[in-house]
């Protein structure tokens, strides 16, 4: 499997902590809503409008305007229960195991200003029952924006502190980092880790290492969302090795992001070499056009990963996630075994 002889990386058994709700709705849904509610978009609009183009510029303002272009669609709660159940289908399609799914209320309620504990009873039922179909586990992570109110972000957080028992298990900071500070938001954080929830915050994506270091230090993140700007600084780099903060790092939407160059230059090999404690994601696989498998495949064939290190990459997913000690090592166990195998045959 070390050299490129069309390995289907399908086969792979996956683990994703890293992606959100909001950036996986199938084309062919869309399409569905366009006719449904008599959109003015035909096809080719339609996939220019959500979805990053090869001739496209990748920049953090594009990307996210992809976000903004879809919240016209949640026109319906039958659309979001659809969009939940889709994107654990999907997941469970590409041959992944265990899967931790953000989204975020406020923006699939914003549109019909649905009430946001209604939003998050579809978006759990539906995804529930999917995981149930597709027998695969299924953990929630409910998101807020640095753009947005902290008031917004405490009212979700003591939703998400609410619904603990139908499976959230942590609140997760996204949005523009290089325009809006995590600050305002560090009561919240605690009050969502006294309550049992994780925090996972997305910090070192667009901007410097600087924020990777606040969220370690000042905010206690669980996990870091992105961080690859961390080896910017050694220091931080010992700091997190040391720690073993894990950081979700998702190769494609790095680039559709401008935050790397082109793909060649990701630091996911050498945030491995550091010692670092990396997990590899999706982000926004409808958005970028991707799956996971595909993500392992460019992470094999263009970044140079070995065997060794793409089992070390989905081994430390599980390890990283929000499961429970005894749910972390039953899974554990059965991917070991189902790695060996694919191993001894290839």
């Amino acid at each position: 499997m070390d050299s490129n002889n069309g390995y289907d990386f399908k086969l792979f058994p996956k683990v994703e902590l890293h992606r959100h709700l909001e950036g996986s709705l199938r084309l062919s849904t869309l399409n569905d809503i366009v006719h449904q509610f008599n959109l003015p978009f035909s096809a080719a609009e339609l996939q220019h409008l959500v979805q990053m183009q090869p001739d496209d510029t990748f920049s953090m303002q594009n990307f996210l305007s992809k976000f903004q272009n879809l919240r016209g669609f949640y026109l319906s709660p039958e659309i979001i229960r659809r969009i939940a159940y889709e994107t654990i289908a999907d997941a469970a399609r590409d041959g992944i195991r265990y899967i931790e799914v953000m989204f975020t209320p406020a923006a699939l309620a914003r549109t019909r200003s649905y009430p946001l504990n209604e939003v998050i009873e579809w978006v759990l039922f539906s995804a529930q029952q999917a995981s149930h179909d597709y027998h695969l586990p299924t953990r929630f992570i409910i998101s807020f924006n640095r753009h947005e109110s902290p008031d917004l972000a405490a009212y979700v957080t003591e939703l998400a502190i609410q619904y603990r028992q139908h499976g959230i298990v942590a609140i997760n900071l996204a949005g523009n980092e290089a325009e809006y500070p995590a600050s305002p938001f560090r009561q919240i954080f605690t009050h969502a880790r006294n309550n049992d929830l994780g925090v996972t915050i997305h910090a070192g994506e667009w901007n410097n290492a600087a924020n990777i270091r606040d969220a370690i230090l000042d905010y206690n993140a669980d996990r870091i969302g992105h961080g690859i700007h961390i080896l910017e600084d050694p220091q931080l780099v010992k700091l997190a090795r040391d720690r073993q903060t894990p950081f979700e790092v998702c190769l494609t939407s790095n680039l559709q992001t401008g935050a790397v160059t082109e793909i060649g230059n990701h630091p996911i090999k050498q945030m491995l070499d550091a010692g670092l404690n990396v997990t590899l994601n999706t982000d926004d696989p409808a958005i970028s056009g991707i799956t996971l498998s595909g993500e392992l495949q460019i992470a094999h064939e263009k970044l140079g990963l070995s065997f060794n290190q793409l089992t070390r990459l989905t081994l430390a997913a599980v390890e990283n996630s929000f499961l429970s000690p005894v749910e972390k090592q039953n899974l554990l166990s059965g991917l070991k075994n189902d790695i060996q195998m694919i191993h001894k045959f290839n």
